[in-house]
Parts: structure tokens; C-alpha cells; sequence
């Protein structure tokens, strides 16, 4: 995520902090400050909200490991205001295996409290202090984590307890179907927080929008995969396309990026594909070289090459994973068109219109 800054690593997994946490960390120095309670208290409170983001990253950590028991790899967690973001490189397709992966990050937050339920009372600490400074810490610490596991198991689609909803759908009913009723509770429970918010705590507002509009995108999503799922590479790359040879000048580059509306062209050595020239890289590389210069200097290899057979689902999945917006497509190693997210939109909006005309189309 952009703005992040890197804390480290944990089970092979980069931890990232938002610049905007540091905000947070700002905010409660003021508050304890202002109201007079000395540098002492104030560090206290921002020690408090560390060790509970701490718990915070143990509870995505939760999500990973168990989403790696399924092979599915965990791109980050990043520490936000608002809370953690473990970024999976997708959700388990199985509803059984989306419950465990979504049930693992409370299921840690419960091991936390329990542990620390059991060190306060081999310390002998009243469960009932409630401060921020020897037992009343721990026991605070233990009250956030179980605030944790309520908030979180709520049904509030794309929150834990929502993605649990919807794997308990998907062992009944179709998983788009599935989606679009968890997809419709969570946003209205949005709205019930953002109401909330209004009277109670404005955070509620900024979780309102953050549900609302994840549940939106989760749903359309869903109706995104359930297109393509069966469709291959072939269903959706372009035919008629611009290639460029490795030795061809930069300059041949830009003159065919001005002659049509393609942005960026499949670059061929010795017949078979060397990578793709990016519009941007282009433009990069004729401001800080000589426009006589090989196209072949300013390839990316970023993006790979894909089969005309591949599953054009997980094709998509790739291209945005590494941020490419075209991919050659192949065939028997011989280059026989491109893909692009313009024309996977482009296929998906034809599948809309076409089964919309088939909804309305009157009977005779």
C-alpha cells in the first residue's frame, strides 16, 4: 500500500504501518495533554493503543497463516487507523475453508484474552480496576480483545463475521447468490453504524463507509467472477494489435503510439515474445534517452506471458496482482494477440448488456 511504512517481517509476511496511524498516535498524545494528565499519562496512552495494534496484527496474522494452510499467499498487513488490512491474493472459493480463514483472526484475539485473563491472575490483579497502569492495563487489554471478537463476528459483510455469513450461505445456496445477500446485510448495517456514528462516536462513521462500500465492491466482484469463470484468455484478447521488434527504435515506438489507440505494444525477439513496452516506460525512456535507442532497453518484465487456454479468471486475478494492464497471449510459444483490462471490461459489459436485453426482450 502506498504511503506505508515498513516495520518488518513476520512468518514471511511484510508488516506495514499508514503514514495516517501516526496521526492516530498524534491525536491521543493531545488528548492526554491537553486535559493536563502530564507526558507520563500520555505515554502510557500511546503505549496502550500500540499494544492494542499489536493485537490488532497477531488477529490478521491469524487470517494468513490459516489462509496459507489453503496455498493462498498473504501479499501484507497494514496498520491502519481504523484498524489491520491483511491483503490475501484472493478468498478461498470453498466456504468451509473462507470460515476458517475468516473465524482465525478472532480465534486469536480469544487466545489473547485467555492469556491474559491467566497473567492477571497469577499477578493477583482485580479484574474489575479499570486504568491504564499495572493489572487495569492488562485487563484493558483483555477487554479490547474480546471488543475485538464481538465487533468483528458481527454480520457485517466484509468483516469476519460477514465472510463467516456468507460461507454458511454457500454450503446452502449458489456462491453470487451468497454474496449478494451477505453484500445486503453488511450494507445495511452500515448504515445502522453511520447512524450510530451521528449520536455515539464518529469512528462508527468512518467503519459505516469502510462496510458499505467494501460489501458494494465485494458483490460486484462476485458477479465479475461468476462471467469469466468459465471463460478462457481466448474469450477476451485482442486479434488485431501492433507488435514491435526488440532492435526497433524508441521513436518507432512513439509513432505508433500516436498513429492508433493501442498504449502498449508485445515486443518480439527471435520470433518469440521479450516482454511488453508500457506507454509510461516509453515515455520515461525517450526523456532520458536518445530516441534512437532499442525499444528492447526500456521492456518491463513485470508482466508475463499467458496461454490463449489459461482460465481468463485467474489471468485477471494476475494482471492485477502485478499491475500490469496488458499481457501478451501465446500459442505455442507464437504471439497471437494481447489482453487487456480495457478488453475484459469490454466483455464484461457486453454479457451485462446481453443478458439485460434478454431480461426485457418482450414475448411473441
Amino acid at each position: 500500500m502506498k504511503w506505508s511504512l515498513k516495520l518488518g517481517t513476520i512468518a514471511g509476511i511484510g508488516i506495514f504501518m499508514h503514514w495516517s496511524f501516526l496521526l492516530l498516535i498524534a491525536w491521543i498524545f493531545f488528548v492526554f495533554l491537553h486535559q493536563g494528565q502530564g507526558l507520563v499519562a500520555a505515554l502510557r496512552g500511546a503505549g496502550f493503543v500500540l499494544a492494542v495494534f499489536g493485537c490488532v496484527v497477531l488477529h490478521e496474522l491469524g487470517h494468513a497463516l490459516m489462509a496459507r494452510r489453503y496455498d493462498i499467499r498473504t501479499r501484507d498487513i497494514t496498520l491502519l487507523p481504523i484498524g489491520g488490512l491483511a491483503r490475501l491474493e484472493r478468498m478461498p472459493e470453498d466456504p468451509r475453508h473462507e470460515f476458517w480463514v475468516a473465524v482465525a483472526g478472532p480465534a486469536v484475539n480469544v487466545a489473547i484474552a485467555a492469556i491474559l485473563a491467566g497473567i492477571i491472575a497469577v499477578l493477583g490483579g482485580s479484574y474489575f480496576e479499570l486504568d491504564l497502569v499495572g493489572g487495569g492495563f492488562l485487563l484493558n487489554l483483555l477487554l479490547v480483545n474480546l471488543l475485538l471478537v464481538g465487533f468483528n463476528m458481527l454480520p457485517a459483510f466484509p468483516m469476519d463475521g460477514g465472510r463467516v455469513l456468507r460461507a454458511l450461505l454457500s454450503m446452502r445456496i449458489d456462491r453470487l447468490r451468497a454474496t449478494r445477500v451477505a453484500s445486503a446485510i453488511g450494507q445495511a448495517m452500515a448504515v445502522v453504524f453511520a447512524v450510530a456514528g451521528l449520536y455515539l462516536n464518529p469512528f462508527l462513521i468512518l467503519i459505516a463507509v469502510f462496510v458499505f462500500f467494501g460489501a458494494r465492491a465485494e458483490a460486484r466482484q462476485a458477479e465479475v467472477n461468476q462471467v469469466i469463470n468459465d471463460l478462457k484468455v481466448s474469450d477476451a484478447m485482442i486479434t488485431r494489435f501492433q507488435s514491435l521488434s526488440a532492435d526497433d527504435p524508441l521513436f518507432r515506438a512513439s509513432e505508433e503510439l500516436i498513429a492508433g489507440s493501442q498504449q502498449d505494444f508485445p515486443v518480439l525477439e527471435g520470433g518469440r515474445v521479450a516482454g511488453m513496452l508500457r506507454r509510461d516506460d516509453l515515455l520515461k525512456a525517450l526523456s532520458e534517452r536518445n530516441g534512437d535507442s532499442p525499444v528492447r532497453e526500456a521492456l518491463t518484465s513485470g508482466c508475463k506471458v499467458v496461454r490463449e487456454t489459461d482460465s481468463l479468471r485467474r489471468t485477471l486475478e494476475a494482471m492485477r496482482e502485478g499491475g500490469c494492464f496488458t499481457v501478451p497471449v501465446v500459442r505455442e510459444d507464437r504471439l497471437v494477440g494481447i489482453l487487456t483490462l480495457e478488453s475484459i471490461g469490454e466483455l464484461l459489459m457486453l454479457d451485462s448488456a446481453l443478458h439485460h436485453g434478454r431480461q426485457v426482450q418482450p414475448h411473441r
